[in-house]
C-alpha cells in the first residue's frame, strides 16, 4: 500500500470519549499519509460525539456495544438484529484496510474484534498483538498498558503501512489530540462565561473548571465530592470557579455547597459546548476521565488526579509544562490496566490511593499551575530490591533468590535508604491467590523483596530452569517464622526499632516478650493488634510513625497484610514493612510448629493440615500450583504472547 493510493480504510475504536480522542493523532497520520483514501471509523455513540464535525473522518459507523453487556441483553433478538445489520454494513464497505485501535486484553474481546474485522473482508488488518492477534497480518507488539502512552501505541499503527518512499514514523507525527468546536459552541460558552474569552489574560482572577466525575465505566477513579467542594470553596476566594460534567458526576452537590461562588454548568452542556467552555478556562482540575482529554484537545492545562488507573497510559496528552499529575504513590496503585491485564477497574473497597490525596496537596498543585510552574507531581515510585537480588519468575510472580543472610543485608540497606520498602513472604498459595486477585498480583510484582517461603517454590524454580523457562534456581527457603527471630537478633545488634502489628489480642505481646528475652537489647517500638480495616489505617500509621519505627512486622494474614502495607506504604516512615502471616502465633506458642525433620523434607504443610484441618481448602492450591508450573515448563512459548 503506497502513500496516496486510493483506498477504503476502516478504523475501529469502540470506547468512550477520552479513548476516542487519543486516536485522533493516528487518524490524522492516516489522512496525511493516504490523502486519497476514504476513512471510516466504527465508534460508540459517545465516541461519535467526540469525532463530530471532524475533517479527519469521512463517515462514522455508530454501534452501541453496551447493548451486549450482560447475558440477558446480549441474547435479545433486537441486539442480534442490530449486530447483523452492522456486519452487512461492514461487508458493504468493501474495506481494503482495517486499523484496530484496541488492546486484546480479554479473550472474549479478542474474539469480538476478530469477528468484526473478518466480516469486513479486508486484506490488510493492522493492530496491537499480545499473542491474541492471530487475525491481524500487520502487527505492532503490545508491550502492555503504560509501557507506552496509549496515543503512542496508536501512532505506531499507520507507520506499518508507510512504504520506503514516505518514511514517516510515529515520532515525527504530531501528538496533539483534536476536537472540532463550532462557532455556535463558542457563542454558547461566551454566554455562560462572559468576559472570560482569553485564558492567558485574566489578571488576578483566572477561571478554574472542576470536574468531579470519571465517566460511567469506573466510579473508583473519582475523588471525594466533599473534598472537591472544599477545593472549590478555597479557589473561589481567588478564581472564577466553573463546575462541569453531568448530574451523575455529583455536580449538584458541589454547586449547592458553593452557591453563587461558582458557575454550575453540570448537565447543561453538550460535549462540544463543554470543549468550548474549557477552552475559555485557565485550568481544569479532575480525576482520570474523558473531560481531561477534552481539555487537552483545546490546549487547556490540567491538574489530573489518578488513583486505581494507569497514569502512564492515560495521562492527558499535553506537554509536561501544561499538566500536573497528582498521585498518592500507594504501592498497589495503579491496579487497573497494568501489564497485559485488565486488573481491577473498580479498585479496592478501601481506595486509599485516592483517600491519601488531600485538599492541601491538590491546592498546592493548582497554585503551581496558576503561577505558570506546572510540572509533573509524581510521587516517588515504591523502591525495588537492589540488583544483587535476582528474581525467578514463577507463574508471573517474581520470587527473589535470597538467603537469610541476604535478607538481613537488604533490610540494612533499606533502613539506611530512608525510604519505605515492602517485603512479602511468598509460598505456592500466594502465587495461586495472586493469579485470581489482580491487586495482590500487582503488589507482589512491585514489592522490594518477595521471599521464597515454601518448598514448592524451590521445586518450581528448578523445574523451570531445566525446562529452559527460568534463569536460575532459588537457593534457600526463607520463611517468616524463621526469619523474624533472625531479624530480631540483627535488630538488637544494630539498634533497629521493631513494631509488631496484628495477630489476636495478646499474641503480639507474648511474641515481644519472647524476642526481647532471647535477644537482649532488642527495641520494641510498639505493639498493636488492630485490624486491616480502612477506618483504622490512619491511626495505626500515625502510631507506627510516632514511635520512630525501623521495621514494621504485619501479621494480618495474606493477602490482607500485604494489601494494607501497599496501600499505606507512602505514608509509613519506616525502612521495612514486612508481612509475616502467622509468625507471631508460632513464636508465642499459640500454634505449634512442625518438627524440624518435617520442615527439612518440605512436609510442614502436612503437619499444619493435621493440626488445622480447616486449612484443607487452602491446601487445594498446592496441586493446582504443581500442575500450573508443570504446564508452564512444558508449553512452547508463542511469539508475542505475554508470559504470566
Amino acid at each position: 500500500m503506497s502513500a496516496g493510493t486510493s483506498d477504503r480504510i476502516l478504523a475501529i475504536k469502540l470506547a468512550d470519549i477520552g479513548d476516542v480522542l487519543l486516536i485522533t493523532p493516528a487518524l490524522r497520520a492516516i489522512r496525511q499519509t493516504f490523502p486519497a483514501a476514504t476513512l471510516d471509523v466504527l465508534v460508540t455513540p459517545n465516541g461519535a460525539a467526540a469525532l463530530g464535525h471532524s475533517m479527519l473522518v469521512d463517515n462514522l459507523l455508530v454501534f452501541d456495544q453496551h447493548a451486549f453487556a450482560g447475558p440477558r441483553r446480549a441474547l435479545g433478538i433486537g441486539q442480534w438484529w442490530a449486530l447483523a445489520g452492522l456486519v452487512r454494513r461492514l461487508r458493504a464497505g468493501h474495506y481494503d484496510t482495517v486499523f484496530l485501535f484496541h488492546h486484546l486484553t480479554l479473550r472474549s474481546g479478542a474474539l469480538k474484534h476478530a469477528a468484526l474485522i473478518m466480516a469486513t473482508g479486508a486484506q490488510r488488518r493492522v493492530g496491537l498483538d499480545n499473542g491474541r492477534g492471530w487475525f491481524l497480518n500487520h502487527r505492532v507488539p503490545d508491550l502492555g498498558f503504560g509501557v507506552r502512552h496509549e496515543l503512542d501505541y496508536w501512532l505506531e499503527l499507520p507507520g506499518l503501512l508507510v512504504n520506503q518512499d514516505n518514511p514517516a514514523t510515529a515520532a515525527e507525527w504530531p501528538r496533539q489530540v483534536e476536537m472540532v468546536i463550532t462557532s455556535a459552541d463558542r457563542d454558547k460558552a461566551a454566554q455562560w462565561l462572559p468576559d472570560m474569552g482569553d485564558r492567558r489574560n485574566q489578571g488576578d482572577a483566572p477561571t478554574v473548571a472542576l470536574h468531579p466525575g470519571s465517566g460511567g465505566y469506573s466510579l473508583a477513579r473519582r475523588w471525594d465530592l466533599e473534598r472537591f467542594a472544599e477545593l472549590g470553596a478555597q479557589l473561589a476566594c481567588r478564581a472564577r470557579v466553573v463546575i462541569v460534567g453531568t448530574l451523575s458526576d455529583g455536580t449538584e452537590a458541589i454547586g449547592a455547597r458553593l452557591g453563587n461562588a461558582a458557575v454550575d454548568l453540570g448537565g447543561k452542556t453538550s460535549l462540544t459546548e463543554l470543549a468550548a467552555v474549557l477552552e475559555r478556562c485557565s485550568l481544569v482540575v479532575g480525576a482520570d476521565s474523558g473531560v481531561l482529554h477534552v481539555a487537552a484537545a483545546v490546549g487547556t492545562p490540567v491538574v489530573a488526579l489518578f488513583g486505581p488507573t494507569n497514569h502512564d497510559a492515560w495521562v492527558p496528552a499535553l506537554p509536561p509544562e501544561k499538566r500536573t499529575l497528582v498521585r498518592s504513590g500507594s504501592a498497589c496503585s495503579p491496579c487497573a490496566y497494568v501489564g497485559h491485564d485488565l486488573g481491577t477497574p473498580e479498585g479496592c473497597p478501601e481506595r486509599t490511593c485516592l483517600a491519601m490525596i488531600d485538599v492541601g496537596r491538590v491546592m498546592e498543585a493548582v497554585n503551581r499551575a496558576l503561577h505558570g510552574s506546572l510540572a509533573e507531581n509524581l510521587p516517588v515510585d515504591p523502591p525495588r530490591a537492589s540488583q544483587t537480588a535476582r528474581a525467578v519468575d514463577i507463574l508471573g510472580i517474581p520470587v527473589h533468590a535470597v538467603t537469610y543472610d541476604g535478607l538481613l543485608d537488604h533490610i540494612g540497606e533499606f533502613i539506611a535508604s530512608g525510604r519505605p520498602h515492602q517485603v512479602a513472604t511468598v509460598n505456592p498459595e500466594f502465587v495461586m491467590a495472586a493469579r485470581r486477585d489482580p491487586i495482590f498480583r500487582v503488589i507482589l510484582r512491585r514489592s522490594s523483596l518477595c521471599l521464597p517461603d515454601g518448598i514448592g517454590l524451590i521445586w518450581a524454580s528448578r523445574w523451570l530452569q531445566r525446562s529452559g523457562k527460568g534463569g536460575h534456581p532459588l537457593r534457600q527457603r526463607v520463611t517468616g517464622s524463621d526469619g523474624v527471630p533472625r531479624i530480631a537478633c540483627r535488630a538488637a545488634k544494630e539498634g533497629w526499632r521493631v513494631f509488631l502489628l496484628g495477630a489476636a489480642p495478646g499474641v503480639a505481646e507474648r511474641t515481644a516478650a519472647i524476642l526481647t528475652s532471647r535477644f537482649p537489647g532488642l527495641q520494641i517500638a510498639g505493639i498493636h493488634s488492630g485490624s486491616a480495616a480502612a477506618a483504622e489505617e490512619e491511626e495505626i500509621v500515625q502510631r507506627v510513625n510516632h514511635e520512630h519505627t525501623d521495621i514494621l512486622l504485619v501479621a494480618y494474614g495474606a493477602p490482607r497484610q500485604d494489601k494494607w502495607i501497599a496501600r499505606n506504604l507512602p505514608r509509613l516512615q519506616v525502612g521495612v514493612a514486612m508481612g509475616v502471616g502467622g509468625t507471631f502465633d508460632y513464636i508465642s506458642g499459640e500454634t505449634p510448629r512442625a518438627p524440624a525433620w518435617l520442615c527439612r523434607f518440605g512436609l510442614e504443610w502436612m503437619y499444619r493440615l493435621v493440626h488445622q484441618p480447616w486449612r484443607w481448602r487452602r491446601m487445594l492450591a498446592l496441586p493446582r500450583f504443581a500442575c500450573a508450573v508443570a504446564w508452564a515448563g512444558l508449553r512452547p512459548h508463542r511469539e508475542g504472547k505475554p508470559r504470566s
